[in-house]
């Protein structure tokens, strides 16, 4: 595997970056210039993370390294099968997301919107940090600048719920990296002499195994932006802000750092040997398991969609985490698609639970039969989505489950067959409900007016895009090609040819 050095990494951040200054800079004078720079910088992102592609499919790495501080200590940005994974996902739903965006802040005639734009900038501009960064000191770096830039996103609304909710984002979010990560990160510094990721991990044979043990416990509990349970009300909290806002969360940005960071850990921190020789692997797996099933029966009892949906994203992103966890190749090639192929159906839901609202006024589920008549386009998305959230083929949702489930097989853990077949009944149970009631219940006296006047779709900056995710997830189904072949690159670097 060859290593080149390339500035395309700090293209890529600086093109986001570039845009929040320019937003701030050009502010409320010029809205159209202001959102722009939004859309240039989303579409220049994405281009550049998409000519990486080739050479990474080709087995290069591309690397940049900024500033060394110390031996083994560096701020530096190496685009591997991985990180260019999280990055493609990421960057082309951000560039769909800056036109919803802009569709639903006009639409809502929303505040402070130079610093909504400026904030969504800097947080994606930050994402892809933590996608190519190419060790833990980078990592923790912007993971922490992420949670920095989507506080004021979160709290946006600026009443006493959206504080608390920030409050609660901020504490869990900042406490547990500083209390938990970062003592990990400097325990792995003072064993491995390194912080720097490698295909074999890096603290194998570098300290006895319950110092392993513990460091390993201090990773998973700091890395709360996973929303492993116990550490993931603020997810829930985190609802009170603006749909996009949501829909950033949960698909391109905070939450699919969390895992994608776990990732890391998992597969070139400690490595898969040593993971599976002190038993940690399957710890993982059991942990993982009960934040699937427990959190899809909470969802069950929530009528507010959008919470609904939270717990959905909590139970989802630990089938990323239980993919790893199984050690096999196909679970981690299951666990790294489910990254892309949940954020395709995950954001084409908040997308339209933003139309609902925008269009109807409507915000729970008990308020929503019938709409699907006045609706058609949002509603057929959102069946889209819920089906891949379910596993159902062809959506792509589908497949990743499938490669996990594979994975179980491989691991002779047969219990997680049941895990997997129990949450995708509870999410069947969920969600299935939901599109029985939009479509073929009829609206309550005075729910949508005597025949649903008055409800329409939401502007067309809007529809367009969630329907563009809700191809997406279809199209993924049937076209995994480029996402499959980076996740195999992924898995074949540290699996040594297994």
């Amino acid at each position: 595997m060859d290593t080149v050095h390339s500035i395309q990494p700090v293209l890529v951040l600086a093109t986001s970056l570039a845009a929040a200054i320019l937003i701030m800079v050009t502010g409320d004078r010029n809205r159209n210039l202001r959102e722009a720079w939004t859309l240039v910088a989303a579409l220049l992102k994405f281009l550049i993370v998409l000519s990486m592609v080739p050479a990474v499919l080709d087995r290069t790495i591309l690397e940049c390294t900024l500033v060394s501080i110390a031996p083994g200590l560096t701020l530096q940005f190496r685009v591997d099968s991985l990180g260019l994974f999280f990055a493609l996902a990421a960057s082309f739903l951000w560039l769909v997301t800056s036109f919803y965006s802009i569709g639903y802040v006009r639409s809502q005639q929303e505040h402070a919107q130079t610093r909504y734009f400026a904030c969504f900038a800097g947080a994606m501009s930050a994402t892809m940090g933590v996608a190519f960064a190419g060790n833990l000191f980078t990592t923790f770096l912007f993971y922490e600048i992420i949670t920095i830039c989507t506080f004021p996103l979160v709290a946006h609304k600026e009443t006493a719920d959206a504080m608390a909710g920030g409050r609660r984002y901020l504490t869990y979010l900042l406490g547990t990296s500083v209390a938990f990560q970062l003592t990990a990160i400097v325990l792995t510094y003072s064993f491995a002499g390194t912080l720097e990721y490698a295909d074999a991990g890096i603290l194998a044979g570098r300290a006895p195994d319950s110092v392993l043990m513990v460091i390993f416990v201090l990773f998973i509990a700091g890395i709360s932006k996973a929303a492993m349970m116990p550490f993931h009300s603020w997810l829930p909290a985190a609802m009170v802000a603006p749909t996009p806002v949501s829909a950033l969360l949960h698909a391109v940005a905070v939450v699919k750092t969390g895992v994608f960071v776990v990732l890391r850990v998992v597969l070139h921190v400690f490595g898969v040997d040593l993971l599976g020789d002190l038993g940690l692997g399957t710890a993982l797996v059991y942990f993982a398991s009960f934040t699937i099933i427990t959190a899809s029966v909470i969802a069950l009892r929530q009528d507010n969609l959008k919470r609904r949906l939270a717990y959905s994203t909590v139970s989802q992103l630990s089938y990323v985490i239980l993919g790893a966890a199984l050690l096999t190749p196909s679970s981690i090639t299951g666990g790294i698609m489910h990254i892309a192929l949940h954020a395709f159906g995950k954001i084409t839901l908040f997308f339209a639970a933003g139309a609902i609202y925008v269009a109807a006024h409507k915000t729970e589920i008990s308020q929503l039969n019938g709409i699907g008549k006045q609706m058609p386009f949002t509603m057929a998305a959102f069946t889209l989505g819920s089906l891949s959230m379910i596993g159902m083929p062809p959506l792509g949702g589908f497949l990743s489950k499938w490669w996990i489930a594979l994975g179980a097989i491989e691991a002779k853990e047969l219990l997680i067959l049941i895990v997997i077949a129990t949450s995708t009944i509870l999410n069947a149970a969920y969600f299935l409900p939901i599109l029985y009631a939009v479509f073929f219940k009829e609206p309550r006296l005075g729910q949508h007016g005597s025949a649903g006047e008055g409800i329409h779709e939401a502007p067309l900056l809007m529809v367009v895009p969630l329907m563009l995710t809700a191809l997406g997830a279809l199209a993924l189904f049937f076209a995994p090609s480029v996402f499959l072949d980076l996740a195999r690159g992924a898995v074949s670097a540290v699996m040594g040819g297994q």
